[in-house]
């Protein structure tokens, strides 16, 4: 008697263990066992799913035709406006005027402005004019002589004449300006400032004739 082949033991074993895993599935269905296997697994996947973090799912993509259309209603394109272009025609129109190649007229000269009249010029400050003196000490000049029938008659009175002096210091001329009401002390007024001596008049330091006036008093004592 010959052995089976080794492939045919195999066939053999395959076969058998899938009818030994079929007659176990029908068994477990009808004790129940495979229930409440089913029932002890869908816990446990469930408590997985709970314990995942959940991450939000993806926005549905909308078919290709809608996303254009909605792409046309929220950007329309706008058609290109064409952009006019100038250009130059080298032929002139009938009526242009013509003109000629000839320089520019110049500008007339602009107007200096006028130069702001000069501040007039302050006239010269007068020469310092010293008017003449009978009073110096070292001209050494006498009191009026007291007439005496004006004593006795008790005439008093002021006396001004008016003396021209030169530069020599002498009395030129004199007149009688302001009388004291008696002829006898006008007279011997005149004849005292007529023999006076005086410093003269001087006008920016040089000496010149001037007229001077000059007070006699006739007081009794």
């Amino acid at each position: 008697m010959t052995e089976p082949a080794p492939a045919s033991r195999r066939n053999t074993f395959i076969v058998g263990t899938v009818m030994l895993f079929h007659v176990g599935a029908l068994w477990a269905l009808q004790t129940g066992l495979l229930r409440r296997a089913v029932e002890i697994i869908v816990p446990v996947q469930v408590f997985s799913e709970l314990v995942t973090p959940s991450v939000p799912p993806p926005p549905p993509r909308l078919p290709e035709p809608v996303r254009q259309r909605e792409v046309r209603k929220t950007a329309p394109a706008l058609p290109a406006a064409p952009v006019p272009v100038a250009i130059a025609d080298p032929t002139p129109g009938p009526n242009a005027p013509t003109g000629t190649t000839a320089a520019p007229a110049p500008l007339p000269p602009i107007a200096a402005p006028v130069a702001e009249a000069a501040a007039p010029v302050a006239p010269p400050a007068p020469p310092k004019v010293d008017l003449p003196s009978s009073d110096a000490d070292y001209l050494q000049n006498p009191k009026p002589a007291y007439p005496p029938l004006s004593k006795r008659l008790g005439e008093q009175g002021k006396v001004v004449v008016r003396v021209l002096i030169g530069p020599d210091g002498t009395a030129h001329q004199v007149e009688l300006r302001q009388s004291s009401g008696y002829e006898r002390l006008d007279q011997a007024a005149l004849a005292t400032v007529q023999r006076w001596r005086y410093v003269p008049g001087k006008r920016g330091g040089v000496a010149e004739a001037m007229w001077f006036n000059v007070p006699i008093n006739f007081v009794l004592g």
